[in-house]
């Protein structure tokens, strides 16, 4: 329960920046996901009225209701001015989402310049002032992502959980217990996890190197999270989600990656049209060659052929011939 939201199992999708959008949620639901995140989006893009922002990036699609689990969708937010926060949240909950997640964890530069992000690790009452506006404004249970602290063993962002469910009361912790600093590299501190989940009155959501179905279940049994939240592990990898809930027990064909691929690339055309998908989709195919099982030489070839394919019919018929012996 995130607040009175009932998410229907413990594996989510988290949010991926630049990726998470209404298909790539709906991709993962397929599959089995309780919860879907969508990707981080600029409330001041939104406070402003930003087409693209508002149209594409704010649009839940209604079958992302009716397929495998039919859990929650949750929009993300980042910002570091609570009355733009406040105005952002309400069109998220207008445009239909269940749930508002704050970003306060993004390593990117441009981002924690502006004062949002990590940035908000060293600023606790504004990131108190941003959860607290973003209830107000949505009326929705506020969940807030988390990095351990913005540099090596800082654990500013345990205090900061704290603070959140005891001062704001946001809903849950999604926690990933690597420093800003180090963005994706290096070894998660699940102890700090299992610490924070000891000391927190709310659920904690760990993410962050839950890679295959034998490391996320060992991270969940190590540190009592309440679920888990499937991020760069689930690129090109929707399967992981069905394995960790008992709906399958191996990996994909490659007919399979190849035919998930072709649903990712019409569904990429509905949403942004031909020519933009054909752009989009370039950093789609490494997550989806990778799959394949190809040898190393074959695999490069292929994923150096698909980056340069200038139509997407073009890109459908050079996958096709990864199926070929």
């Amino acid at each position: 329960m995130l607040g009175p939201l009932k998410v229907p199992n413990r594996v989510m999708l988290a949010p991926l920046a630049g990726i998470g959008n209404w298909f790539v949620r709906l991709q993962a639901k397929r599959y089995g996901a309780g919860m879907a995140v969508s990707e981080m989006v600029s409330s001041h893009a939104i406070f402003h009225g930003n087409a693209r922002t508002c149209n594409e990036m704010l649009w839940i699609d209604p079958l992302e209701r009716e397929t495998g689990t039919g859990g929650p969708v949750s929009i993300q937010l980042f910002g570091q001015d609570p009355h733009i926060m406040r105005v952002a949240s309400k069109a998220a909950a207008q445009a239909g989402a269940d749930a508002i997640d704050l970003n306060m964890g993004c390593p990117v530069p441009k981002v924690c310049k502006a004062g949002a992000g990590a940035a908000l690790l060293d600023d606790p009452d504004l990131a108190i002032a941003l959860a607290k506006a973003a209830h107000q404004g949505s009326g929705l249970p506020v969940t807030v992502k988390l990095r351990s602290g913005r540099r090596h063993g800082d654990t500013s962002g345990f205090d900061l959980a704290q603070r959140l469910v005891a001062e704001a009361g946001v809903a849950a912790i999604a926690f990933h217990p690597r420093s800003a600093a180090v963005h994706h590299k290096g070894v998660p501190d699940y102890e700090l996890a299992a610490k924070l989940v000891r000391a927190l009155d709310a659920p904690v959501i760990l993410t962050g190197g839950l890679r295959d179905p034998e490391r996320v279940r060992e991270a969940f049994a190590a540190t009592g999270a309440t679920a888990v939240m499937l991020a760069r592990g689930s690129l090109g990898n929707p399967w992981l989600f069905a394995q960790l809930l008992g709906t399958r027990e191996h990996g994909p064909a490659r007919e399979e990656v190849l035919s998930e691929l072709a649903w990712t690339a019409d569904r990429a055309v509905e949403h942004l049209g031909e020519e933009r998908a054909t752009r989009y989709l370039r950093k789609f195919y490494p997550w989806y060659v990778a799959r394949l099982g190809l040898e190393k030489a074959r695999s490069k070839a292929l994923g150096g052929s698909l980056q340069c394919c200038s139509t997407l019919q073009d890109a459908r018929y050079t996958a096709a011939l990864a199926a070929c012996p």
